[in-house]
């Protein structure tokens, strides 16, 4: 049978902003996840938190901003990596068969053009920050490389993705305060637990795939306990957050910040069905807004 074009090319690049593109560039914006910008906010939370527990310093808003663009920048590109990286393994899962290095509407070559591209914005970004920030940032490095191939060797390749998602935690404090603290290190433990918890739930999707091409995934080793799981993890997360915000401000106010933070992820837990894929994509998007209420409280705690 023939393959048309309705096989190869999604909807997405059909309409909204990648469909206004010049058919060309349209591929290479699918490929950094250009109409997806859930990847950019969930990596960019842990920064703005931990630069609003420092208290936000005198730049801090310029500061949250230049770390939203790295956000956007390296999510972008570690979304181009995953797909070189991945290009077999993807033609096998329905999902993400239409990705473009798999369907063969974009280059390797191309795609090599574009992470160097956005690495480079990711470079500025790193320029702007304080000596202590940068080298912690550039820590992140070796993690982020060899995140595409956890989902081969182990069953928590979530629990790697944690340690990556959630680096940003460890610069936002620097990034202001010139040092390293206590806080942060929490604020990194709790993301890192968040992560878990939320890329579980995304992983819920792609159980059936997952198991019949040999993908590990936590998901799949939660088993029926999937809900249960999410939960503590979720409940870690709590913990350890409460711990920085407390060691920030020793009082109720601390932990009442956190309060709608809590009430929204076991919302999500109580309210989860795990064999729906659809329900777990609202469920894994709606973490965007969870962010905001974890800087919310952050906010409240350093500059209170």
């Amino acid at each position: 049978m023939a393959t048309t074009e309705s096989d190869i090319v999604p909807d997405s690049e059909r309409r909204g902003l990648i469909g206004g593109l010049p058919a060309p560039l349209r591929p290479y914006a699918s490929l950094m996840r250009l109409d997806r910008p859930i990847g950019a906010w969930l990596l960019f939370w842990p920064g703005a938190w931990s630069v609003a527990l420092a208290g936000l310093g005198p730049n801090g808003l310029a500061l949250i901003l230049w770390l939203a663009l790295g956000a956007w920048a390296m999510r972008s590109a570690g979304c181009v990596y995953n797909d070189i990286v991945d290009r077999d393994l993807d033609t096998k899962v329905e999902r993400t068969r239409l990705r473009p290095l798999a369907s063969g509407r974009a280059s390797l070559a191309g795609a090599w053009m574009l992470l160097v591209g956005l690495s480079l914005i990711g470079l500025v970004v790193l320029l702007q920050l304080d000596r202590t920030a940068q080298i912690i940032a550039l820590g992140s490095l070796a993690p982020v490389a060899a995140y595409p191939f956890m989902k081969r060797i182990t069953w928590w390749p979530q629990a790697w993705l944690g340690l990556v998602f959630s680096w940003a935690a460890l610069v936002g404090w620097p990034a202001v305060t010139g040092e390293i603290g206590t806080m942060p290190i929490l604020l990194y433990l709790g993301s890192i637990c968040w992560v878990i918890g939320y890329d579980t739930i995304y992983a819920l999707q792609d159980r059936e795939d997952d198991a019949l091409v040999g993908v590990r995934s936590s998901a799949l080793a939660m088993g029926a306990h999937a809900r249960l799981g999410v939960t503590l993890f979720y409940l870690a997360a709590l913990l350890f957050w409460a711990v920085a915000l407390w060691r920030e401000r020793s009082d109720g106010l601390a932990l009442l910040a956190l309060l709608p933070m809590a009430l929204h992820l076991f919302h999500q837990t109580l309210t989860l069905k795990p064999a729906d894929g659809d329900d777990a994509l609202h469920k894994f998007r709606s973490n965007r807004f969870a962010g905001l209420l974890m800087f919310l409280a952050c906010l409240v705690v350093g500059t209170s």
